[in-house]
């Protein structure tokens, strides 16, 4: 993916302003989703769908295409109108639509959550339209406070420069690399200075800021908000003046900060960009959303037979949730399998295809057949062929103390807590003496179903 730094002008400001058209905006993308996304594109039925949101000029069938491809999936379209609108001029004019995604390098692996919005820019990027991937270098260093109670730990300029190349790297799994503008938005946050940040500021009133729900929520709970987080969504919308974007895409927890951008364009007299906000992806847990510090996720770079077999270690209504969202598959299909599991087949079938297309995916159809294979070995009792593998000295050493050496568990309490559970075994008996000491020789470790190492004790 070739990085493109040519941020280009921005017009002098105008006196517009106001507050998006997204009243109601959720309940109507999913009426119009629900009539459009689960029809076959050259089907009648999808070739009588009629203009939903437009009057005057009746879209052509190319426009709906693009319409249902954009919906699938999403939680909401703002606005859904101006969307059809900019899609009609693109096919009219053979003019890409520029579609935004940023992103902050918090953390140095994109895992599965992360894909939802990155499946959606890849479908409109073999649409024809120009996809930019933003990397929030500027922003990383402030934080991003949506869905935070309290304030984000900054990161170093060292953290962000590392993370920031490993995103690069594997966002090129997802998006076509030969096609995608990749971009920082220090290119231009930077050279705002001191006075460009002020006159920036000056958009945006108090009040206005404070109507966000997490301000909204640490104000009345009495929680401390840095002056500084303000600057954060100012940030992230004035990245669209510089990029002139027609689309931003993010999850559900980055409305406000969509919406930002959408009013600094108008303030910049640029066209307000429409804004596509994506449901936000359930860990392993099915509790919390996708997240590196809730250890729930499942990194696109984890070999495939770990991700094989965290896919499968998810629940049944879990599985449901992250279908249409992971999934390439038709709608159709999917609403197929689902009514054959209720109808009796068994949901782990259903489970293992999630598996294998995701892991496909990312790795192989090689590389998925033989995790497959794996988990089933393992699910028998048996013993990967592959291992880490250490040395240990003391013997005899506690078998508590050997875990964590090993690595397969962060404390000697965890183990014992593992063992009174009967989640360890050694060389593939279970163990049930918190207090057993090992002798000089080799062992191999095993704690639940996924976690192996091969000990040689001396």
């Amino acid at each position: 993916m070739a990085c493109a730094v040519d941020v280009g002008g921005t017009s002098q400001p105008s006196k517009i302003g106001g507050k998006a058209p997204a009243q109601r905006s959720i309940a109507r993308t999913r009426a119009v989703s629900a009539q459009i996304t689960h029809m076959n594109p050259s089907s009648k039925d999808f070739e009588s769908v009629k203009n939903p949101t437009v009057s005057g000029v009746e879209p052509t069938d190319g426009v709906r295409q693009a319409l249902a491809v954009t919906l699938r999936g999403a939680e909401e379209l703002i606005p859904l109108d101006d969307w059809v609108k900019k899609l009609q001029r693109a096919q009219a004019s053979g003019v890409a639509l520029r579609i935004k995604l940023g992103l902050d390098p918090t953390a140095p692996d994109i895992h599965l959550g992360h894909t939802v919005v990155l499946n959606k820019m890849r479908q409109l990027q073999d649409l024809g339209h120009q996809v930019i991937f933003l990397i929030g270098d500027f922003t990383s260093l402030i934080g991003d406070p949506s869905g935070r109670n309290n304030t984000r730990p900054p990161l170093t300029p060292e953290q962000i420069k590392a993370n920031a190349q490993t995103y690069c790297q594997q966002a090129s799994l997802v998006l076509d690399p030969h096609k995608t503008e990749i971009r920082y938005n220090s290119e231009w946050c930077e050279p705002l200075g001191a006075s460009g940040m002020i006159g920036l500021a000056a958009r945006y009133t108090v009040a206005r800021m404070m109507e966000r729900n997490d301000f909204h929520e640490r104000l009345r709970n009495g929680s401390a908000i840095s002056v500084h987080e303000f600057l954060y969504p100012l940030l992230q919308g004035y990245d669209s003046v510089a990029l002139r974007s027609d689309l931003e895409l993010g999850g559900t927890d980055q409305k406000f900060n969509l919406l930002m951008g959408r009013h600094l364009q108008q303030e910049y007299a640029q066209e307000p960009q429409c804004i596509l906000t994506m449901p936000l992806l359930e860990g392993l847990d099915g509790v919390d959303k996708m997240s590196k510090s809730k250890n729930n996720t499942i990194g696109i770079t984890e070999p495939a037979n770990t991700m094989f077999a965290k896919v499968l270690s998810i629940s049944d209504v879990l599985m449901w949730r992250w279908y249409p969202l992971l999934s390439l598959r038709p709608l159709a299909e999917i609403e197929a399998l689902r009514r054959e599991v209720a109808a009796g087949r068994n949901p782990k079938d259903a489970k293992v295809l999630l598996a294998r297309e995701i892991t496909t995916r990312f790795h192989s159809a090689g590389a998925a057949q033989a995790a497959e294979q794996d988990f089933i070995h393992r699910s028998q009792g048996g013993v990967p062929d592959q291992m880490p593998e250490l040395s240990l000295s003391g013997a005899p050493l506690g078998v508590a103390q050997m875990l964590k050496s090993a690595g397969l568990v962060p404390s000697s309490s965890e183990a014992n807590r593992l063992i009174d559970g009967g989640g360890v075994r050694i060389d593939g008996g279970v163990l049930s003496d918190k207090g057993l000491k090992l002798g000089p020789g080799c062992y191999v470790l095993q704690v639940g179903k996924r976690r192996f190492a091969r000990v040689t004790l001396s």
